[in-house]
């Protein structure tokens, strides 16, 4: 794998030699077998080579059909090559990966058109693996899926079942292997952030445990999501200190495809979870050694302090409309509570290096609860600057868990991301607001990046049409979908800012005769490349999504409508709301660069070739605020024509 693509001279700068080459895929190899010469993609190459060369971090905004991906595998490949480490491609999500890995996708065109041998690995996240603890609960039920669970657990590999045939694996428990569990199905068997992985009895012969032997192996390329990348950012330091290899091997460059989506990855990744339930399970393993009588009066009273804790939570919190959270006042009352809990998490953990030296606690369950015991206080701390603090409450049948996010991760980014000396690719067609780069380099603390813009070649004002349905509140805007569908037989992607309302359109559609013209596909009821799969090999069929506004590339027919229920701002939840109110013009410095961003990116899904025809329609109340109107419009692409059309549609039947 560590052959160069290219006859290297080592008296010549590597870089140099790598931009001389790709330039001449470009402009003479790809030609050769059909690919269409496109300044715009070369163009991007020669800014690339500057980050390679100068190792720094650039925002590398290109349009749909510049052909960017093949730009950055080319750079990443060979750079890997010559520092003998993997570069790492990290995607917005599950599904963008995918699109990466699939066998007509970009890795390999470049692989079959340049006779490369590219290894290239998937880094999958641990929600996306089978837990077998998990499996064995969900198996022995008695619901309607206790069924479909054992028949899951009887197709396992044989040394699963039977660890001592463990000579060889083959990968196994991918969510991609069960496309037609829903997402409700797959949470029942799915690994989670409360399962301790590191005292599970079956971890050897896990498929999260055994891929990751695997794509640590890779030579050239490590694919993961950017959930995934800021997991093993956060958790870096806390493995070592357990003896555990980091998540990701060392690498040579970082590529952040749809990269303006990395903060909310990196605040998923930096935020504790905390339950009653979980404490409990874990800091009760120190009772089961000999251990004195004073730590073991604080590990009972820390139990019952964290069961105060949780019930008061519960007594102050209350339902976020629009979100699955439920906020709390941090009164005097509850942060009483808070304060008690950790005075006690500090005890146990002075006891603890008391009774670290009478050798009566296995080692290894020790350097675990002290961990954890390490976090939580880290999580606790911050409720001591709450101007720095994000925090929620989810509340499950297992009962509540308490959300704790640092507010700014701006800084974490800095020092451990973007001070690290190599190269860092954000791609994406959508990196700016109103022509800067101002916004995403502040919200992720990267100064002076280089940036370059190049459009999409595709001649918008001929492809695409546009148009804006204001809505009033006695409006429908169910039959004003249905009416948009007829003029597209269908082909439709809808785009839904939130799962809740791609359910009230769930729910609301049945009662519209009209509806059953058309096959209906809804993100959640299957796996999510067996969705898009079906919608795109169904010509007709309709796609109901929340979360592909990115990357999802259906050149032809198939996709022919793009329709936007509702505009995409920011939902009304603890994160955003804390950066409201951080904002001296909350609307405008928050709402309305989050809302553009999203739309440019799901405007983009519709034309993905030269030959794509089709129709942006964009429904929505805040369409008749004109400031809001004005913006939309100035979002779509250059020359093309829009129409605005108030009113409902007529014709409409009710079953």
């Amino acid at each position: 794998m560590s052959t160069y693509p290219f006859a290297f001279d080592p008296s010549k700068p590597f870089i140099e030699q790598a931009s001389d080459w790709i330039a001449d895929v470009f402009y003479e190899v790809l030609p050769e077998v059909g690919f269409e010469v496109r300044d715009e993609q070369i163009y991007m190459a020669f800014q690339l080579e500057r980050a390679y060369k100068e190792k720094k971090t650039i925002f590398a905004e290109a349009g749909v059909g510049t052909g960017k991906t093949l730009v950055y595998l080319l750079y990443a490949i060979a750079y890997a090559r010559y520092m003998r480490k993997p570069a790492i491609i990290a995607c917005a999500d599950e599904s963008l990966i995918e699109q990466l890995v699939k066998p007509e996708g970009d890795i390999a065109k470049l692989a079959r058109h340049l006779n490369l041998t590219i290894d290239a690995r998937l880094g999958k996240s641990p929600d996306q693996y089978i837990c077998l603890n998990k499996l064995d609960e969900a198996r022995s039920g008695l619901d309607e899926d206790a069924d479909v669970f054992r028949d899951i657990y009887q197709d396992l590999p044989d040394f699963v079942h039977f660890p001592d045939t463990l000579q060889s694996f083959t990968p196994y428990g991918n969510r991609k292997e069960y496309p037609e569990l829903t997402d409700g199905q797959w949470s029942r068997l799915g690994w989670d952030v409360f399962q301790d992985c590191l005292v599970c009895h079956q971890r050897h012969r896990c498929g999260q445990t055994l891929s990751r032997d695997h794509y640590r192996r890779a030579a050239d390329l490590v694919i993961c999501s950017h959930d995934f990348y800021m997991e093993h950012v956060w958790t870096y330091e806390a493995r070592k200190r357990e003896g555990q290899l980091p998540l990701l091997p060392e690498h040579s460059s970082v590529v952040f495809d749809e990269g303006h989506l990395l903060e909310t990855a990196a605040q998923n990744a930096l935020t504790y979870k905390l339950k009653h339930t979980q404490f409990e399970a874990i800091i009760t393993r120190l009772l089961e050694g000999e251990v004195r009588e004073s730590l073991a009066m604080t590990i009972e009273d820390a139990i019952s302090q964290s069961e105060a804790l949780f019930a008061a939570l519960q007594k102050n919190s209350q339902p976020v409309q629009g979100s699955d959270r439920k906020e709390f006042n941090l009164n005097e009352s509850l942060l009483r509570e808070v304060n008690r809990f950790s005075d006690l998490i500090g005890t146990i953990e002075e006891e603890l290096v008391f009774e670290s030296g009478l050798f009566s606690l296995d080692e290894y369950q020790l350097k675990i609860v002290e961990e954890h015991l390490e976090m939580i206080q880290t999580a606790l701390a911050l409720f001591k600057r709450p101007e720095l603090l994000i925090s929620w409450v989810i509340e499950d049948q297992d009962g509540l868990t308490l959300v704790v996010m640092p507010k700014m991760v701006k800084e974490i980014l800095k020092e451990r991301v973007f001070a690290q000396h190599m190269p860092i690719v954000f791609s994406s067609a959508t990196l700016s607001v109103e022509n800067s780069f101002d916004y995403m380099a502040h919200s992720l603390g990267i100064e002076n990046p280089l940036t370059f813009s190049v459009a999409s070649p595709y001649d918008y004002a001929d492809q695409m049409q546009a148009t804006l349905y204001p809505l009033q509140p006695e409006h429908q805007p169910i039959e004003r979908v249905l009416a948009l569908l007829e003029k597209s037989q269908g082909r439709a992607l809808i785009l839904f800012p939130s799962q809740e309302e791609l359910a009230v359109f769930q729910t609301g559609l049945a009662a519209y005769r009209e509806a059953s013209a058309y096959r209906f596909l809804y993100e959640g009821s299957a796996e999510i490349s067996h969705l898009i799969s079906a919608f795109q090999n169904d010509e007709e069929s309709v796609l109901c999504a929340v979360t592909l506004w990115e990357g999802l590339d259906i050149p032809g027919p198939s996709l022919s409508h793009v329709i936007i229920w509702s505009l995409p701002f920011p939902p009304n939840d603890p994160v955003f709301t804390s950066l409201r109110k951080d904002a001296a013009e909350p609307f405008m410095q928050i709402d309305m660069p989050h809302m553009a961003l999203r739309l440019r990116q799901g405007i983009g899904r519709l034309i993905r070739s030269r030959n794509d025809r089709g129709w942006i329609s964009i429904l929505g109340q805040d369409l008749n605020r004109q400031e809001v109107r004005t913006q939309v419009e100035q979002l779509l692409p250059a020359g093309v024509e829009c129409t605005v059309i108030a009113g409902k549609p007529e014709g409409m039947k009710i079953c």
